[in-house]
């Protein structure tokens, strides 16, 4: 393969290469996943270990849950009020306290259970503040025209820590103990308040406005109006409410007697996914990210559907590799409509519903492929959701038809965004002198 081929087809790293903060964040995401996976293993296996209860279990996604809505759908307002470094850098830091209760904990004779859920809580809630803060820094530390290079960066890195961190955080607690992992866990997230500590300052566009209900109202008055965000964030969430099965994947191992390979079946899909983002590069050429989001998520219904016929593991292993990848083919089409289009002043509020996007999908999905199973059969579940997905989608592009024929060079959200990103000076700078 030539060298120009060969380029189109490997990640683009120009935004490494123009912006020093969005190489801070690559770090920076990097430990804190590692970490996180550490506790996200060992908190529901110590649950587990302290009750011996599947609903004692279970319940930590309950209480993850409203946290998760109300602090995100604030934390989207707060970033359009504050710096978002600061409230990046405050989360962080109470990430990496939460941490520290769970290993103290661990490390008692006898372990109490209520702080688990208290801390599982906590860090849901912290989550919901920081992430529109995260999110909504994106679009003005990386370059206009390499918001679709910096989201396959990102996509790859969240690929790489879904598939080593569990890896890692299973052999981690299985042979060092819960308190080994959460350790690691707070040793990361010390590492990363120093990378954030080091970020450059993101003050709020004109001064910013106090969060209110006011102010998440205009948000999603703003987000209603636009049938092309609109269009995002329906296509997500029919995708995950339909076609989400990871509830359903242990009674499909059953069915096909190979309870040995569960775990591959939860790893298929990140692996679909990392291969996609290890050959992006020929994304940063594509102008119609609105065609991205659909076929993504017709790609991730049929592939769905497909592994609910095949009664063997390596045809079912396939399609749920097939399907992640069309999952981060959709969500690198929507990550760059949110970024090219979203006035900065609004940013932080629609990163806010952004969360509720594609939190609530996933959760309503558990319930909808659980509640089938229960009724048609395990397999039913999975081609009736997935066909469900891909009608839905369907559907949605029909009355939706702006977010087919979104392109970043005739879009008028996108042109004025652009023109205003290009009309004067950014806070956020590279100290060499490249703009970002």
């Amino acid at each position: 393969m030539s060298r120009s081929r060969l380029a189109s087809v490997l990640p683009d790293l120009s935004p490494w290469r123009s912006s020093r903060d969005f190489r801070l964040l690559f770090f920076q995401g990097t430990v804190t996943f590692f970490g996180s996976f550490m506790a996200m293993i060992a908190l529901p296996l110590q649950i587990k270990h302290l009750t011996d209860s599947p609903l004692a279990v279970g319940a930590m996604g309950a209480v993850e849950l409203v946290p998760l809505v109300v602090c995100g759908l604030y934390g989207g307002a707060l970033a359009d009020a504050v710096d978002r470094r600061r409230l990046i850098l405050l989360t962080e830091a109470g990430l990496g306290v939460l941490a520290l209760v769970l290993l103290v904990n661990s490390l008692l004779p006898d372990p109490l259970l209520w702080p688990l859920y208290v801390v599982a809580a906590g860090v849901s809630a912290l989550t919901g503040l920081q992430r529109p803060a995260l999110d909504s820094l994106m679009a003005r530390i990386v370059p206009h025209d390499q918001l679709s290079a910096a989201a396959a960066l990102n996509a790859l890195r969240y690929q790489f820590g879904a598939i080593a961190g569990p890896a890692l955080a299973g052999v981690v607690v299985a042979y060092a103990g819960y308190a080994s992992a959460y350790g690691v866990t707070v040793v990361g997230f010390a590492v990363s308040v120093v990378l954030c500590a080091r970020l450059s300052p993101a003050p709020p566009v004109k001064g910013g406005e106090r969060p209110s209900l006011r102010g998440i109202a205009e948000g999603a008055r703003y987000a209603w109006s636009r049938p092309v965000l609109l269009g995002t964030y329906a296509v997500d969430l029919a995708a995950m409410f339909f076609a989400f099965p990871n509830a359903i994947l242990p009674f499909l191992a059953d069915e096909l007697d190979a309870v040995w390979a569960l775990g591959l079946m939860y790893a298929a899909g990140a692996v679909g996914s990392l291969v996609l983002g290890l050959t992006s590069g020929w994304v940063s050429g594509v102008r119609r990210h609105g065609l991205l989001v659909v076929f993504g998520a017709a790609v991730w219904g049929l592939a769905i559907a497909a592994a609910g016929w095949f009664s063997g593991i390596w045809p079912v292993l396939l399609c749920l590799a097939v399907a992640g990848a069309g999952d981060m083919l959709s969500a690198l089409g929507r990550s760059t409509i949110w970024n090219q289009t979203i006035p900065e002043e609004l940013r932080g509020r629609l990163a806010g519903i952004e969360v509720l996007s594609y939190s609530l999908g996933p959760q309503l999905g558990q319930v909808r492929a659980g509640t089938m199973a229960g009724w048609t059969g395990t397999r039913p579940a999975f081609w009736s959701g997935g066909l469900a997905c891909v009608a839905s989608v369907a559907l949605l592009a029909a009355v939706l038809p702006k977010l087919i024929s979104y392109d970043a060079d005739t879009d008028e959200d996108a042109l004025r965004r652009r023109a205003a990103r290009e009309a004067g000076p950014t806070p956020l700078a590279d100290p060499a002198g490249a703009a970002v």
